[in-house]
């Protein structure tokens, strides 16, 4: 059976030691640790920095090997979502020398994923996009062989708000992307990170892709949507989507997980399955935030055990 763990992002209160010790004592099986560096966030949820890659020396690893290891809680993958594919090449340098960073670094641990965002060019289309896809990744995916890491990419669009319009920051939105990108670069350590929630608000059946992506599917993120269809039947579904729908805590939003969860175990799906919370009802408080992952675990261990 899979282990039920978090995203550390809405914790970026704590340090590591205090997100591993509320995983410990709320039950949690793993955390996935994010790894920004340090500096000023672009956005909510980033520059979260549980792990610092730039400062991993052996002594600093053996810490964190021991910590995790007698709180009983493991670390699901280092998480670090930029965007590689970022028009200012200066960016998308560093951005791309940080992934590799973050990849090394989760070999030290003696991990096997780490999760991250293909990238986009929001003011160019699909087929110009991967024109970059295909200059940038072969390279990112190469090192993640050469250290046996995984690189589950999140499904995110990066498309919610005007900032991010017309096309969004994150090319791997859809099946059909998906599918092109893993037929561009052929590779076992190139894959997802699964999040049932950004399909949700694309109309798109969240269910069937597991099926076909099965041994693509190398992390998984719990995350739910609610679609507005009042305020939906006002701006249409070329409005920035933030103005029809809302994240929300698993079982609060509109993802049936029920059915969710009985397909990753009819795939025999054996990995993590993190809950990311992006719910603005609980973030007004580091103990809302707190709460959030309490009452999402007491929600899905009906489905996870």
């Amino acid at each position: 059976m899979f282990k039920l763990g978090f995203v550390s992002a809405i914790l970026a209160d704590l340090s590591f030691e205090e997100v591993v010790d509320f995983a410990s004592i709320h039950e949690y099986a793993c955390v996935e640790m994010l790894c920004w560096p340090k500096g000023k966030a672009e956005r909510r949820y980033a520059g979260v920095t549980h792990i610092d890659v730039n400062e991993l020396d052996k002594q600093k690893i053996d810490s964190i090997k021991k910590y995790v290891g007698e709180k009983n809680v493991e670390i699901s993958a280092l998480g670090y979502y930029p965007n590689p594919l970022d028009p200012d090449p200066e960016k998308s340098k560093f951005y791309i020398e940080h992934i590799k960073k973050v990849i090394t670094a989760a070999t030290k641990l003696g991990l096997k994923n780490v999760n991250t965002f293909i990238g986009k060019d929001k003011n160019k289309n699909i087929e110009e996009n991967f024109k970059t896809f295909k200059k940038v990744w072969p390279a990112i995916i190469e090192h993640a062989e050469e250290n046996k890491i995984k690189i589950g990419i999140e499904n995110c669009p990066m498309f919610f708000t005007n900032d991010e319009w017309p096309g969004g920051n994150n090319l791997a939105t859809t099946p059909a992307i998906w599918r092109r990108m893993f037929e561009e670069i052929k590779s076992d350590y190139f894959g997802l990170n699964y999040d049932p929630s950004h399909l949700l608000w694309q109309q798109i059946d969240y269910v069937k892709p597991i099926y076909e992506f099965k041994d693509k599917i190398f992390h998984v993120h719990i995350k739910d949507a609610k679609i507005f269809q009042n305020k939906l039947d006002e701006v249409g579904i070329l409005a920035t989507p933030l103005q029809f729908h809302a994240p929300k805590l698993p079982g609060l939003g509109d993802v049936n997980w029920g059915k969710f969860i009985s397909a990753l175990t009819d795939i025999r799906y054996q990995g993590c399955v993190c809950v990311e919370v992006e719910d603005r009802s609980f973030e007004d408080s580091l103990d809302s935030r707190k709460k959030s992952l309490i009452l999402s675990k007491q929600y899905l261990d009906q489905f996870v055990v």
